[in-house]
């Protein structure tokens, strides 16, 4: 069975099923089963005629499966076996063709062909295509048919021009119109929109925008600066721009340079040679061209290939400073010359006042002056061993009529050479330090020598080198290399005898005037062994230092001024030896001082063993008198020095009294104060010991006989008896 699609009033006749036996069967009814059975499709129980209650879409569902049946109305047997059959939907004209882009967008050059490809667009129907065409598309273009064509059955797009100029208009809207059912009149159909954009060519030359340009330069621009712009239009797109310009005359390019600017494209016309507003070029008159040499010619307009302008330059004068003649100037001197001429500089104004020019060295020297005309002059004579060149800085500055500086200045770099003169006599190249066995035979050579100059080196130069004087053991030959040989003469040296011998050379160079130099080699006798090799040698330096007469006179009056004073010294010491050293204290007090004087430091290092059994032993048989002492108020540095036996221990309680009543001084001034001065202390003792013994006439040489452990108070009475 089939039905339309589409339908909208209900029920609609689809079909009718019939069976034989129903007519028999009066009981008997038909029955639908399958898709949709009894909703979209429904059949008469009685006559079996199918009515449809829904509106079908192909484009949805085309067929639908369905089984009809008689069964019994009471027991709903079936009365006769099922048939299966279909209702097929017939499809109507009732979808229009639909594009796949609402818009699109497409680019063709400018300028190109007609019939040039485009785009493409594309409309499908949901119809059935094989029903009178109802799905067949036709495309025509409804807007823009004038400058593009479309295929109708592809839906591409040519150019129908070739005359499209993105400069005029740079993108094109065209409604393209997809139709179904061509050739009937209920044919379906939808709109696209396509924006077709041109792509630039380099299809136009460049103009300038001014028939005539005009720059005034100063005259002191420097070489390379943009000195103008040339604009110009090129409406092509910026990457299509390629701007050249050139003069028409190329006497021109001497002095200038135009160069696009790759962002603007305008010309940069750049300086490439001085200006001077003193010459005769005080204005540039000049035709520049600008053009396009990657254009497409076959696209371009011809009558617009080239465009030109005129360019004129006026050079304004500018105040300049002096100028030199040339950059840099190289002078020659000969050393050791004086109060002479260099060379001479020259600086003048260029401007057309011609100012006039001042020179100066910077910095100034004594040894070189300059005067008023430029002419360097070598004061002092220069050693061309000590400073081969000489670089000065000369300054050239303008001055008006009234001597005045302007402020305008320049400078230039003179190099003056010292060229060498010989001066210097040659030398020994090292200090030599020959040497020689005691059995060496005749003509042996011992030593190679060669010599050096300070003097600039010539072609051809040589040194010669002899004897100074009578030869005896040693001889000198010349090489003729600039060496010499130094060789036995007289063998067999006796080295208990002569240890060393002294060789004069004299060595000479050709230089004019001639040179020459005495160097004395000093040449050792070794002990050797039987191989040749040397066993011992002695230091020249040390066996035979040379010492003046008057420094030994020196030395010879100082022993004897030495001597004088020993022999006074000893003669005093021995007129004041008359008694025994005595001391009168208790063996503990004389013990508590020596142990806290020797802690004051840098004494006897320890006194922890000492025996004073020996002071004590003295001590008992010897008598002290009491040195009477007036209690009254003295300074502490006013106690007399003890002049008699016994004296000290009366002087160390004096001052200990002293020192306990001076209200003015330390309380605890006394002997067990120097004894915190530290071990090993390396000043001098602080005790008054010292100070008493000065006039003492104490024999105090008996110290040195009680031994290593007294030689510290031994050595300080000693030095006070002298």
């Amino acid at each position: 069975m089939s039905t339309p699609e589409g339908q909208t009033r209900f029920p609609y006749v689809i079909g009718q099923v019939r069976s034989k036996l129903r007519s028999d069967k009066p009981s008997g009814k038909y029955v639908l089963q399958g898709e949709y059975a009894n909703t979209y499709f429904k059949v008469d129980e009685i006559s079996g005629v199918i009515h449809g209650w829904e509106t079908l879409d192909r484009e949805k569902k085309s067929t639908y499966n369905l089984t009809a049946l008689l069964v019994d109305k009471v027991t709903m047997k079936t009365l006769e076996p099922p048939e299966i059959f279909v209702i097929r939907v017939i499809d109507v004209n009732d979808n229009a063709p639909v594009f796949k882009q609402e818009s699109y967008n497409a680019s063709v050059p400018e300028m190109s062909k007609h019939g040039t490809f485009v785009t493409k667009v594309i409309a499908e129907d949901a119809d059935d295509p094989t029903m009178s065409g109802n799905a067949v598309v036709q495309y025509t273009i409804i807007q823009g048919r004038e400058k593009f064509s479309i295929i109708e059955d592809t839906g591409a797009i040519y150019t129908a021009v070739s005359n499209l100029d993105r400069e005029e208009q740079a993108s094109y809207e065209i409604i393209v119109k997809a139709n179904d059912s061509p050739g009937q009149n209920f044919g379906l159909w939808s709109t696209a929109t396509v924006t077709i954009h041109l792509k630039d060519i380099n299809d136009n030359f460049p103009t300038f925008t001014q028939d005539k340009f005009t720059f005034d330069v100063p005259e002191d621009r420097r070489v390379g600066d943009v000195i103008g712009k040339l604009s110009v239009i090129d409406i092509d797109e910026p990457q299509n721009r390629n701007t050249k310009y050139s003069f028409l005359k190329q006497m021109f390019e001497e002095w200038f340079q135009i160069k696009p600017n790759p962002q603007t494209n305008e010309g940069l016309l750049i300086l490439k040679k001085p200006l001077n507003y003193e010459s005769n070029n005080k204005v540039f008159r000049m035709t520049v061209d600008a053009t396009d040499y990657s254009i497409d010619v076959g696209a371009a307009r011809p009558d617009k290939r080239k465009s030109l302008t005129e360019v004129l330059v006026n050079v304004l004068d500018v105040d300049e400073p002096p100028e030199f003649t040339k950059p840099s100037y190289l002078f020659q001197v000969k050393e050791n010359a004086k109060d002479v001429l260099a060379g001479t500089v020259n600086a003048k104004d260029p401007d057309i006042a011609q100012r006039k020019v001042k020179y100066s060295l910077k910095p100034e020297r004594e040894d070189i002056i300059i005067n008023k005309i430029g002419s360097i002059v070598v004061k002092k004579p220069f050693d061309r061993e000590e400073n081969p060149w000489h670089n000065l800085t000369v300054i050239a500055e303008e001055i008006d009529i009234t001597d005045s500086p302007t402020g305008k200045s320049s400078s230039a770099m003179v190099y003056i050479q010292v060229l060498d003169e010989n001066d210097n006599a040659p030398e020994l190249s090292y200090p030599y330090v020959p040497r020689v066995c005691e059995n060496v035979a005749n003509e042996h050579i011992i030593l190679n020598i060669s010599a050096t100059d300070k003097d600039e080196p010539f072609q051809g130069m040589k040194f010669t080198f002899s004897s100074a004087g009578h030869e005896n053991n040693f001889t000198v030959r010349d090489n003729h290399d600039n060496t010499a040989s130094i060789k036995v003469k007289n063998g067999v040296f006796n080295h208990n005898e002569a240890k060393f011998y002294y060789l004069p050379i004299i060595i000479a160079d050709n230089g004019k005037p001639e040179q020459t130099s005495t160097s004395t080699l000093t040449i050792t006798v070794c002990k050797c062994d039987e191989k040749g090799e040397f066993t011992f040698c002695e230091e020249a330096g040390k066996q035979h230092a040379t010492v003046s007469v008057s420094t030994i006179i020196i030395v010879l009056v100082s022993i004897l001024l030495i001597l004088l004073v020993i022999l006074a010294v000893l003669f005093l010491r021995r007129m004041q030896n008359k008694s025994p050293l005595i001391m009168g204290k208790n063996p503990a007090e004389i013990h508590e001082q020596l142990v806290t004087y020797d802690e004051e430091g840098g004494g006897e290092m320890d006194t922890n063993s000492y025996d004073v059994s020996v002071l004590n032993s003295v001590r008992r048989n010897v008598t002290l008198p009491r040195y009477d002492v007036d209690p009254g108020p003295i300074l502490y540095a006013q106690v007399q020095k003890p002049t008699r036996t016994g004296d000290m221990f009366s002087v160390i309680e004096a001052k200990k009294d002293e020192a306990d009543n001076d209200g003015e001084e330390l309380p605890y001034d006394t002997l067990h104060i120097f004894g915190y001065e530290g071990s090993e202390s390396i000043v001098e003792s602080l005790s008054s010991i010292e100070s008493g013994s000065s006039d003492s006439e104490i024999d105090y040489d008996v110290l040195n006989e009680w031994g290593p452990r007294f030689k510290m108070l031994a050595d300080l009475y000693g030095l006070e008896q002298l």
